[in-house]
């Protein structure tokens, strides 16, 4: 549905959200729950479209909305709801995150003898229609797996461990200790020397870690190996996040891979969490605490990220420079909060208040139920500002959402087991 900008325009103003909203210095119970309904509401009647996969992007000024990794965005938003389901018992819930998994599911290639098993999770954006990146498939697992354990339904772990067992093939490099960035889905060739990421450099100009990372967002391999048995998946896995701490800095945020950026200083507000709670994941696997104090190193630089009341800006730098204010991302408040609390509850209690920051920003920081256009009532301010098309693209992202419902759930099991 399309939407004056006139209404759009009123996203970033005081009165479309919640400022003013009284909440309790610790949040209730019924606090939580509220806002995880209203937040899971969002996702199940708007973000959700009738096929199941996610909107991803709206475009604040011309209230329309713009497709951007979809498989990824779209296992994000079906992990949230089963989070939501588990507290709720909301069957509303469970239905739109089936309706999610059957089209990820769908995506998975059967007629083509080279990438037969292999998803067909298109980045789009500025990487075009040719190209499958490894994060665009593994950081939307988690919610597909997810969705056979709760439903006792084995196709969606079985099409999320084929996939897993044809990137583990062709794109897994044990020897060096990543995983290629991308396919061309058209050719079926996996870019080992080229990354069209990096369209500023030459072929020559690139080297491994261009093209590559240790890719272990999502812990695809390690869902593949508790779902399969097959042991190659757990010593891939583990193999993956030894690179990880291998490959960290001092900082815990692994400067040398984008959407990092070395030159300028600068990481991406969820990029190294997404490590980070793979590494986390690590531990539950190993029970090796290396992988607990890896993690607990990038948990504390975005400590010192947070702001006071709680914000997490979309640019940050290790070199002093203030945080860019032109995007505030409610998806880091709640990532960065679900790693702090999986870490508190193994003994980090340093980041206590860092989580109560979150559980204030996220519960503060939503667009009204009555807001004048629907397309954000219910949702979290996620704003993501940059230059496209010759214009100002201004949108409000669909992950501030997704995030912050498995936050709130997170957040009431810690409080209130």
């Amino acid at each position: 549905m399309k939407w004056i900008s006139r209404t759009a325009c009123t996203a970033l103003t005081a009165a479309a959200l919640l400022p003013t909203q009284q909440v309790s210095a610790q949040l209730k119970k019924e606090e939580i729950i509220t806002a995880i309904n209203e937040t899971a509401g969002y996702v199940s009647n708007v973000l959700l479209d009738e096929e199941g996969k996610s909107r991803c992007d709206y475009n604040l000024t011309e209230g329309k909305w713009y497709p951007y990794e979809v498989p990824w965005h779209t296992g994000q938003a079906v992990y949230a709801l089963l989070e939501a389901y588990k507290v709720t018992g909301n069957q509303a819930y469970l239905d739109a995150a089936k309706n999610g998994g059957n089209y990820w599911i769908g995506l998975e290639i059967k007629d083509d003898p080279k990438m037969k098993g292999m998803v067909k999770a298109i980045h789009g954006d500025v990487l075009g229609p040719d190209f499958v990146v490894f994060a665009t498939v593994s950081d939307g697992t988690p919610g597909i797996y997810e969705l056979s354990r709760v439903t006792k339904d084995p196709k969606y772990a079985q099409v999320a461990t084929n996939a897993a067992r044809w990137m583990m093939a062709n794109m897994y490099d044990r020897d060096k200790g990543v995983c290629y960035d991308n396919l061309n889905i058209k050719t079926g060739e996996v870019l080992k020397e080229y990354s069209p990421f990096w369209k500023e450099k030459a072929m020559k100009d690139q080297e491994l870690y261009d093209v590559s990372r240790p890719n272990t967002e999502g812990s695809l391999f390690k869902d593949a190996y508790e779902v399969s048995g097959d042991t190659a998946f757990r010593n891939a896995f583990i193999n993956l996040c030894n690179s990880l701490l291998n490959l960290q800095g001092p900082d815990g945020v692994w400067m040398r891979f984008m959407p990092n950026s070395e030159a300028e200083h600068s990481f991406h507000p969820r990029f190294p969490l997404w490590y980070a709670e793979s590494l986390i994941e690590c531990y539950k696997l190993t029970h090796d605490k290396k992988y607990l104090e890896g993690a607990a190193r990038t948990a504390r630089t975005f400590a010192k990220a947070q702001k006071k009341d709680g914000t997490i800006w979309y640019d940050n730098y290790l070199n002093g420079r203030p945080s860019d204010k032109g995007s505030a991302t409610g998806s880091a408040a709640a990532l960065a909060g679900i790693v702090w609390i999986a870490l508190s509850e193994n003994g980090y209690k340093e980041f206590d208040k860092n989580i109560e920051k979150s559980a204030q920003w996220l519960m503060l920081n939503r667009y009204a139920q009555n807001h004048p256009d629907p397309n954000l009532r219910g949702a979290v301010l996620e704003t993501r500002t940059r230059s496209k098309e010759g214009k100002i693209w201004l949108t409000n992202r669909d992950i501030g959402t997704s995030f912050a419902v498995r936050f709130f759930a997170d957040y009431l099991h810690l409080k209130y087991k």
